[in-house]
């Protein structure tokens, strides 16, 4: 396992957050160092870019469609979680009616 002085980790995550367009796999390949590493430092350091985002990226709020589409895989979630409690329900009472 290579060490990395703290000056080295800090400009990694500098360079990494001053690239609009840079993913953490191609500065990460550019530096030389293992993606994960790079990423890992990203994290500790409390990267300021919103998850998803770029450096540069004007952080909007969501349209009406992707907050209607927002809610309804929401609700698509819990509609599932409550038809598997049913069928759970449904299985177990079943299988004690039976003599």
């Amino acid at each position: 396992m290579k060490h990395y002085p703290p000056e080295f980790r800090a400009g990694a995550v500098a360079l990494y957050e001053s690239r609009p367009g840079a993913t953490i796999r191609s500065v990460a390949a550019d530096l030389g160092v293992n993606p994960e590493t790079l990423r890992n430092w990203v994290r500790a350091a409390g990267a300021s870019r919103p998850r998803g985002r770029r450096a540069g990226e004007p952080t909007e709020p969501p349209t009406p469609l992707e907050a209607e589409n927002a809610a309804l895989r929401k609700k698509v979630r819990e509609l599932e979680e409550e038809r598997e409690i049913l069928r759970k329900a449904a299985k177990y009472f079943a299988g004690e009616t039976r003599w």
